[in-house]
C-alpha cells in the first residue's frame, strides 16, 4: 500500500487538488474550532494547510513521504507550518487527551485494524473535542460500478457504514451522522459521485 501511494503522489500534480475538502471546511468554518487537530491519512496536506490558516496547531501524518514532502511546499506557499509524520498509525504515538480535533478524510484503515483505531483515536480526544469524518460508505462499490469509477478501497470492510460508526465511536455523542451521494471535485482523482458517510462527533 506504501508503494501505491508514493506513485500517486510523486507527480507534480496534486492528486486530490490543493483546496480543503469541503464538508471539512464547512465544519471548521461553522465551529470556529481552537487549539490542536490531528489528520490521520493526510496525502498532500490540502486539509492540514487549510487548518493551519485558520490558526489550528497542525499535526498529521501519512505513510508516504513524497506526500510529506508536497505537503510541506503547499504549506510554505500557504506561509503556515505543519508538524508532519510519515510513518503507519502502528508505529506513531500520542498523549491521550491531547488534541481538540481529529479529522478523518477518506483515512480508510485496514479492515482488522480499523475499530482499534478509531477507539484509539478517540482516546486522543480531549473532553470536548470533535472527530469529523468523511469517507466512502459500503456502497461505493456499487457507485464505481454504475458510473466506472475506482474511488476508495475494493475492499468492502475498509469502507463505512452508519452501524460501523456507532460502533467505533460509541463514546462519543454523535452531532451529525448521515449517509449521502455527493458529487466530487477534488484534484484529478476524485471527479464523480461519492456515496459518502459524513460524521461528527463530541468527546464527553
Amino acid at each position: 500500500m506504501k508503494e501505491f501511494w508514493e506513485k500517486r503522489y510523486a507527480n507534480e500534480t496534486f492528486a486530490y487538488g490543493i483546496e480543503p475538502n469541503v464538508f471539512f471546511e464547512k465544519i471548521l468554518e461553522e465551529n470556529q474550532l481552537k487549539g490542536s487537530i490531528l489528520l490521520p491519512g493526510e496525502g498532500e496536506g490540502r486539509n492540514a494547510v487549510f487548518a493551519a490558516t485558520k490558526g489550528l496547531n497542525v499535526t498529521c501524518f501519512d505513510m508516504s513521504s513524497q506526500g510529506k514532502q508536497k505537503a510541506l511546499k503547499l504549506a510554505k506557499q500557504n506561509n503556515v507550518t505543519i508538524n508532519y509524520l510519515v510513518g503507519e498509525f502502528s508505529e506513531l504515538h500520542f498523549e491521550e487527551n491531547s488534541f481538540d480535533a481529529i479529522a478523518l478524510i477518506y483515512a480508510h484503515f485496514p479492515a482488522d485494524l480499523k475499530t482499534a483505531y478509531h477507539k484509539k483515536l478517540t482516546s486522543y480526544l480531549k473532553k470536548g473535542g470533535l472527530l469529523i469524518l468523511e469517507g466512502f460508505s459500503k456502497n461505493q462499490l456499487k457507485i464505481n460500478k454504475e458510473n466506472q469509477q475506482s474511488f476508495g478501497p475494493k475492499n468492502i470492510d475498509m469502507l463505512y457504514s452508519v452501524e460501523s460508526i456507532k460502533n467505533d465511536f460509541k463514546d462519543l455523542e454523535i452531532q451529525v451522522l448521515n449517509q449521502e451521494l455527493i458529487d466530487l471535485d477534488e484534484g484529478i482523482h476524485h471527479i464523480g459521485k461519492g456515496d459518502v458517510i459524513h460524521f461528527i462527533g463530541k468527546k464527553h
